[in-house]
């Protein structure tokens, strides 16, 4: 079975926007993450754009689906402003520094650094926005949701150390 960190990688682009790069990519998480099969084995049978128009319109129209893991815990709010801050400290003191074109809290990019550090800090204080969004995505009915069920199962429940 592949580490979770191969997991948290192939999440991590599973969760972003299906461009082609995401399209070449796709054998290789196949391969590399079973655990991911059930999002996978729907995205190589989409076509690109019916892929692409649904992560649209599951991600991008309304906060319901947030891929921003501050807004479950602080909304809009002034408080989010520095939870953003405390995310780009827990890079900084991995030595990386935060530049993509999202916010630090972005979850695709919060696996990307789990993945790379093995620092699962982050993902188990927002344990709770992941399973929140896990449940909205599985009552929309879209195929994401799995790709979340595979990360939940990796993160300990709230109050214990073992895996979910």
């Amino acid at each position: 079975m592949p580490s979770d960190q191969v997991l948290y990688q192939a999440a991590a682009l599973c969760l972003t926007y299906p461009d082609d790069d995401f399209h070449a990519r796709l054998p290789l998480l196949r391969e590399a993450a079973p655990q991911l099969r059930q999002f996978t084995d729907h995205a190589a049978l989409t076509p690109p754009q019916e892929l692409a128009a649904h992560y649209v319109e599951v991600f991008d129209f309304r906060n319901r689906h947030s891929l921003y893991l501050s807004w479950w815990r602080d909304g809009d709010t002034r408080r989010r402003g520095m939870s953003l801050v405390r995310f780009k400290e827990v890079y900084r003191a991995y030595g990386l520094e935060f530049s993509g074109e999202e916010l630090p809290d972005y979850l695709p990019a919060v696996l990307e650094f789990t993945a790379r550090t093995g620092d699962t800090h982050l993902l188990t204080e927002y344990r709770d926005g992941v399973h929140r969004l896990r449940t909205r995505l599985a009552e929309h009915g879209t195929p994401y949701a799995s790709v979340l069920d595979a990360v939940c199962a990796t993160l300990p429940t709230a109050g214990t150390g073992g895996p979910r």
